[in-house]
């Protein structure tokens, strides 16, 4: 590769709200705006920023909702504004990943691109910038990339990738099959097996290469993208957008492409051990920051001695995060998440962190928007 090929284009998706952990991701401020790393980093910073190896700020795109553009413009001042590509209603995720790359393509028709959703936690971000490069050199060939990680669990929640023999040239694997979310024994077969890896959904590709695959298992889609890409840097691309968009397919890139990709031998991965974490619900969040002897996670603690916002005595493997500016007390409790924002309140068993999204479902159907 050379130096203007080795530099990657970076897609960041800032879609959906993570109703899993409401009440603090709202529709209006979704997970991806909230600082849950341990810093005082949102978690879409986190990830712009552990792509600054990899690229540069005029090469990284963030595809985004009307509602949240100026917070992510706001958040991420190093991104120029026009590389803010702004949805005009969710279509999931293969519309918002198609748009980027015929965006970039006509830029640089060759660009290899990563996508990765602004959601996720990363330790070693070293060891994921090494896995991207050689992920690179995989798309380079002509291989649709996919990060997998290596499973240390009997995992129910993740997808799970498919993995033959390593390529001729290098570490790539190819991907035989892509696997929904499995029953536990199934995991725990996967795992065992040593030739699965979870479908962490990140993804990176020639742009050329994907585009060519989107036409041949989603003409629709991969027309109507390219209509809009024509228009991008016109006046018209509002009015193109606006009789477009509301025609694609609502899909995920996984279904629409990847599956059928693996399929034909067109999909590699590379495993990857760097500390993922997809921080999915508040317990996952309680078992990747930091805990307190007891077990005890408080998210956001300020540090303020004068005025405490939680105080605990006698709780064990507690998720506390308070948002309200009140004191958030407990004692004589366990295994519990208590949520405190200044409209709502959410304590639940940790084991049952999960159904949350549920109790955002019951919000809906009872009319409650302004909780949601």
């Amino acid at each position: 590769m050379n130096d203007e090929q080795s530099v990657l284009y970076g897609v960041v998706l800032a879609g959906g709200t993570g109703t899993r952990l409401w009440p603090l991701s709202r529709a209006g401020h979704p997970k991806f705006l909230h600082p849950l790393t341990g810093t005082p980093a949102s978690l879409l910073q986190a990830t712009v920023d552990r792509l600054d190896t990899l690229t540069s700020p005029e090469r990284m795109f963030v595809v985004t909702g009307v509602a949240h553009a100026a917070a992510v413009s706001r958040q991420l001042a190093s991104v120029p504004e026009e590389n803010v590509l702004v949805e005009p209603s969710p279509r999931d995720s293969c519309a918002a990943i198609a748009l980027a790359a015929a965006v970039i393509a006509r830029r640089d028709p060759e660009a290899i691109m990563g996508s990765f959703a602004s959601d996720h936690l990363i330790a070693d971000k070293e060891e994921f910038a090494s896995v991207i490069r050689k992920a690179m050199a995989g798309a380079q060939q002509g291989l649709l990339m996919t990060l997998g990680i290596t499973p240390t669990r009997p995992e129910t929640g993740y997808g799970y990738l498919q993995c033959g023999g390593e390529s001729a040239d290098g570490p790539v694997l190819r991907v035989e099959e892509f696997k929904e979310k499995p029953s536990y024994e199934v995991a725990e077969s996967y795992v065992k097996s040593g030739n699965y890896l979870w479908n962490a959904g990140m993804f990176v590709w020639r742009v050329d290469v994907f585009l060519a695959e989107l036409a041949r298992q989603q003409p629709q889609l991969a027309s109507g993208v390219s209509r809009i890409a024509q228009a991008w840097d016109t006046a018209g691309r509002e009015e193109v957008l606006g009789e477009v968009w509301p025609t694609l397919p609502r899909i995920s890139v996984d279904y629409a492409v990847m599956e059928g990709a693996a399929t034909v031998g067109r999909v590699g991965t590379i495993p990857g051990d760097f500390g993922w974490n997809d921080v999915g619900d508040f317990h996952t969040l309680g078992e990747v920051l930091t805990a307190d002897p007891a077990g005890n996670v408080i998210v956001g603690r300020d540090g303020d001695v004068e005025r405490p916002t939680v105080l605990l005595r006698d709780t064990e493997n507690l998720v506390v995060l308070p948002s309200s500016g009140r004191l958030v007390a407990a004692m004589g409790v366990r295994d519990l998440v208590i949520v405190d924002t200044p409209d709502a309140v959410l304590v639940c068993p940790r084991e049952r962190a999960q159904e949350v999204k549920h109790l955002v479902d019951e919000l809906k159907e009872l009319g409650h928007h302004g909780y949601i």
